[in-house]
């Protein structure tokens, strides 16, 4: 049946969605080493509206401990350190009048188990939005007109299936992130 396997793809689709998106929200959790993507989603007053910090800035990382951001203009160097500090990242940025400097500290034992939770966390998310995505999928299939039950039931394993390769797949990104953060 077409309009089975139509169902499927898209929910093989929108799981994918999921999954990258765990992995976006993953990538913002800092694991001790200094990353851009760790001020992702951080906000500056330009010009009067709200822009993204890599809207207005390049950011670069020359070691393991330390973020250069230079703004494309001298003016903004005060709102972006006012914007990291209200962020709340435990970041304390620093200017030397070019460019914002940032120094990422070793993480606590404590923040260490703080950030594997909240990367628990988010990666439950997308096992429950993957886990929602199965049972919408198989509201859909049931109410296929002209599909024989055993068409369905096959249906119905086959979104199963994707469900578990999902879930395992958000299982081992969560795996590689807390290794990631354990490492001293």
């Amino acid at each position: 049946m077409e309009e089975l396997e139509l169902y499927i793809e898209e929910a093989k689709d929108l799981m994918n969605k999921a999954l990258n998106h765990v992995g976006h929200e993953l990538t913002k959790i800092r694991a001790g080493k200094a990353n851009p993507a760790m001020l992702d989603g951080i906000q500056v007053s330009y010009y009067g509206a709200m822009s993204p910090l890599n809207q207005v800035s390049s950011m670069t990382t020359p070691d393991a401990r330390t973020i250069f951001i230079k703004p494309w203009e001298k003016g903004l160097i005060l709102e972006i350190e006012k914007a990291i500090r209200d962020a709340n990242l435990g970041l304390n940025p620093q200017n030397d009048g070019q460019q914002v400097i940032i120094n990422v500290p070793m993480l606590t034992e404590e923040r260490r188990k703080q950030l594997v939770k909240q990367v628990g966390q988010e990666c439950e998310h997308g096992r429950v939005s993957i886990r929602s995505i199965r049972k919408e999928t198989n509201e859909h299939l049931k109410k296929v007109k002209g599909a024989s039950e055993d068409d369905v039931k096959n249906a119905e394993e086959t979104v199963q299936k994707l469900t578990d390769d999902f879930i395992s797949k958000v299982d081992t990104l969560m795996k590689k992130k807390e290794a990631e953060i354990m490492t001293v």
